[in-house]
């Protein structure tokens, strides 16, 4: 069992499905890619792995497929975040700390802030 990404005309995922592994061999079908393009008129379809053995990440709706980077990777979450090259996945212009406790990215102010939880009350 695989799974093929349909890819938009913006390079963007609209669909993910279940289909043949290309291991499957069936006369007159030479790509698996290619015979699943028949039935999505217009829409590319790639390829996209659980593990990410291929192309980096499993593709899901809304993703970006670089063509370029044979990669499949998220819109970033912020604007000042940079992707990195090896593993298709956004990074923050600071790294998250690592003192054990709980931040999340305040964008405005481009930092990390402690996650202070609650105090019960009684």
């Amino acid at each position: 069992m695989a799974h093929y990404a349909f890819i938009d005309e913006n390079s963007i995922v609209v669909e993910v499905i279940t289909g043949r592994d290309e291991t499957d061999l069936i006369e007159g079908i030479d790509s698996w890619e290619q015979h699943y393009e028949q039935f999505r008129s217009g829409l590319k379809c790639v390829r996209t792995s659980y593990n990410g053995n291929i192309r980096k990440n499993y593709a899901s709706i809304g993703y970006i497929y670089d063509p370029i980077r044979d990669a499949f990777y998220t819109p970033s979450p912020f604007k000042g975040w940079v992707l990195n090259e090896d593993t298709c996945q956004w990074e923050p212009p600071i790294a998250y700390p690592t003192d054990g406790k709980k931040y999340y990215w305040d964008e405005e102010n481009t930092e990390w802030v402690e996650v202070i939880p609650d105090e019960p009350t009684d």
